[in-house]
């Protein structure tokens, strides 16, 4: 038998830990974007992202509220999420980047409603804000999906205990 070396945590006794801990979850990653109400592109990394409802198409999106960006997010009638590639590391570390011009080596394109949308993402969903939640230091921005485009091929850019890492196949 394999014996693996635990960490035990208490719930609310050490945020490291907790953080620790959900990084053993390995998650995809994100990059979140609207437009600022002068019209300026904006953008956030984001890797809490789930599909909530088919009927309606809903999906959700946790951005943290330290993130200057993400009060735009939240008071935008239209956002999207970009579902990046394995290829695309560097657009997360971008959008992850404080006081940086994201948009500036960014190949975007727009959709129906002015969003930002990535090109060469994995799969991007132009989405109306449905509901906005509180999340203790992050919100829950609920999107309902007008739109979606995703490729057929290609492998998602993954973060799994504080590292990007990619698919591994036999």
């Amino acid at each position: 038998m394999n014996a693996k070396a635990t960490t035990t945590y208490r719930a609310g006794s050490d945020s490291v830990m907790l953080r620790r801990a959900m990084g053993c979850y390995a998650t995809g990653i994100t990059v979140v974007t609207a437009r600022a109400p002068d019209g300026e592109p904006v953008g956030l990394t984001a890797n809490s992202f789930t599909s909530v409802s088919l009927e309606p198409p809903l999906l959700l999106v946790c951005p943290a509220l330290s993130a200057a960006t993400t009060q735009v997010l939240l008071e935008a009638d239209h956002f999207a999420v970009n579902v990046l590639s394995d290829e695309q590391a560097n657009l997360s570390r971008l959008f992850a980047t404080k006081g940086t011009d994201r948009f500036a080596e960014t190949q975007f394109e727009t959709w129906h409603h002015d969003v930002p949308i990535i090109r060469d993402a994995l799969a991007n969903f132009e989405c109306q804000r449905y509901s906005v939640a509180d999340g203790g230091d992050h919100a829950i921005l609920v999107g309902q999906v007008e739109h979606v485009r995703f490729a057929e091929k290609g492998d998602p850019l993954l973060y799994f205990r504080g590292e990007y890492r990619s698919l591994q196949r036999d």
